[in-house]
């Protein structure tokens, strides 16, 4: 079975994202049976060539474990840096810590991220295949999230949410502007929604509400396609493994 150099890269849980692994690679930092290989698209069988960084052996978990977590507030979706260390940051993937083995540890990514403070539905594994299949925009799959804003919701707000809001790319007004995709928004009460997006850019929900002059009290995803986070039962920072089926087969449902 041939596979992609950033394929296999993003599944041996070495690298903190896929921009790391594919820098790591156009650095001449990985070998493949021997040799530096500087296409991160490069096809080889992993069973018959050994890929190297530096002197550290990669390899692909021997089985793909699925987990559906409910997110705490005040946990960062990544491997800790050294800044993030010293600032007294901890990490989602603490909290599987001392549960599993070294290497499927090792290997666990999120699909997708949720900021700090947003809490609610996070799916984690060590399957890059799921990763790609659920986080690519092509795949079209909303995620559902309901919030708490300072001022009141009203009609107009709820319009301009359904049709699109034009939001800073950063929060560096220098990096230009984007158009968000029509959302669908259900009026809970007047200071509580339910949003469905369809895309993922940075902070989008809370830029969305800043650029109608509110302000994002309380952020929580409920849902992935039909992926119900309480269907599950799970206090913030408890977690359920399932299996990819489960997974796909609600995220897909029509």
């Amino acid at each position: 079975m041939k596979i992609r150099l950033h394929q296999f890269l993003s599944r041996s849980g070495h690298f903190k994202s896929k921009g790391d692994a594919k820098q790591a690679v156009w650095d001449g930092k990985v070998t493949v049976g021997g040799k530096i290989v500087k296409d991160i698209s490069y096809e080889f069988n992993p069973k018959r060539r050994e890929v190297k960084i530096g002197v550290t052996t990669l390899e692909l978990p021997n089985q793909y474990r699925y987990f559906i977590l409910n997110k705490p507030e005040g946990v960062i979706c990544s491997r800790m840096n050294k800044h993030e260390l010293f600032l007294g940051k901890e990490s989602v993937f603490n909290i599987f810590s001392g549960d599993l083995d070294s290497r499927t540890y090792d290997s666990l990514v999120t699909v997708g991220r949720l900021d700090e403070g947003t809490t609610g539905l996070l799916i984690v594994t060590n399957d890059g295949g799921l990763v790609n299949e659920v986080a690519n925009p092509s795949s079209n799959i909303g995620k559902k999230y309901e919030l708490k804003v300072a001022s009141r919701i009203t009609s107009g707000d709820i319009e301009s949410l359904q049709e699109g809001i034009e939001i800073q790319n950063s929060d560096n007004e220098d990096f230009g502007s984007y158009l968000t995709a029509p959302a669908d928004v259900t009026a809970i009460s007047d200071y509580n929604i339910e949003i469905t997006i369809f895309e993922g850019k940075k902070r989008q929900i809370r830029r969305m509400l800043e650029k109608l002059g509110n302000r994002v009290l309380s952020l929580n995803r409920i849902a992935i396609g039909k992926l119900e986070l309480y269907d599950y039962s799970l206090n913030p920072g408890q977690y359920m493994e399932v299996t990819r089926d489960e997974i796909m087969s609600k995220i897909t449902a029509n």
